[in-house]
């Protein structure tokens, strides 16, 4: 159950997320949920004691955050300029393959047959999601690569996060969320667009700051499950948190999707699933 609150928790943050960047500026929105997963994290963190707080428990915090930070910026770039059920799919799939990647090359591990297949699957599905009719080409193509570079932060983020120890409790993670606001912060240096497009309204730093909660409860609650050593079972459940967005996407914002598309959505589902399962 902490897996699956997990996955509902990430769907949730990323609708809310991507549609408050449709309104304002995407780094902005980006910067302040970093602040409120901020606060969040440290509330969970006094509730959840550590056994032992090691430094370099800690110090893995930093890194996973820098992950986070590129991660929600382009995640929301790519709502905000191309389909979010595009987008989300492509940043999931990469953020899992990355983290198996690394795993042989530097880690030295062997994934199953499963998991290569899951691997092999990872680049066709790609190209099938960003295949649009002619006049949707190029704002897929943008959504594609967004999703790409998010999908890189994700991958860091897990990366690194998994090298702190189970006995530093949930405050690694309140460590990444400063990392990733001090990553965040010199995008906001030079804004392109007019301060008042980045708050449209007074709602909006109140919406960022709790969408922001939102995806540091599901981070924390995906901590929770693995170090009660339901490892499996909270990757898999965890790991389908684009169907939030996808559902969302098609059903309430009307986004159209060609066949090919659609066969590259399930294809990318069937990558993250291989990729998932135990090896």
């Amino acid at each position: 159950m902490l897996a699956l609150g997990s996955a509902l928790c990430y769907g949730i943050a990323d609708v809310a997320g991507g549609l408050l960047s449709r309104r304002a500026d995407f780094r902005t929105v980006a910067f302040l949920g970093q602040a409120g997963g901020l606060a969040c994290a440290v509330a969970f963190s006094l509730f959840v004691p550590a056994r032992e707080l090691a430094w370099q428990d800690l110090a893995w915090g930093a890194p996973s955050g820098v992950g986070t930070g590129i991660a929600m910026v382009f995640l929301y770039r790519g709502i905000s300029e191309g389909t979010m059920s595009v987008v989300v799919p492509v940043s999931a799939v990469g953020g899992v393959a990355l983290p198996v990647l690394a795993g042989v090359v530097f880690l030295g591990d062997r994934p199953s047959l499963m998991a290569w297949a899951g691997i092999a699957v990872v680049l066709p599905a790609l190209w099938l999601v960003s295949r649009s009719r002619s006049d949707e080409r190029e704002r897929v193509r943008s959504a594609v690569v967004n999703g790409l570079v998010a999908s890189a932060g994700i991958g860091v983020q897990y990366l690194a996060l998994a090298q702190a120890g189970d006995d530093a409790g949930l405050w690694p993670v309140a460590v990444g969320r400063v990392a990733a606001l001090a990553t965040i912060a010199p995008m906001l240096a030079r804004p392109r667009t007019p301060r008042f497009l980045r708050f449209p309204d007074a709602r909006t730093p109140s919406l960022a700051l709790a969408t922001g909660a939102v995806a540091a409860t599901a981070l924390a609650l995906y901590l929770l499950a693995t170090q009660r050593q339901l490892v499996v079972i909270a990757v898999v459940l965890s790991s389908l948190y684009p169907v939030v967005p996808v559902l969302w996407g098609v059903t309430a914002l009307r986004e159209r999707l060609s066949a090919g598309q659609v066969a590259g959505l399930v294809a990318a589902a069937a990558a993250v699933l291989l990729l998932t399962l135990p090896q």
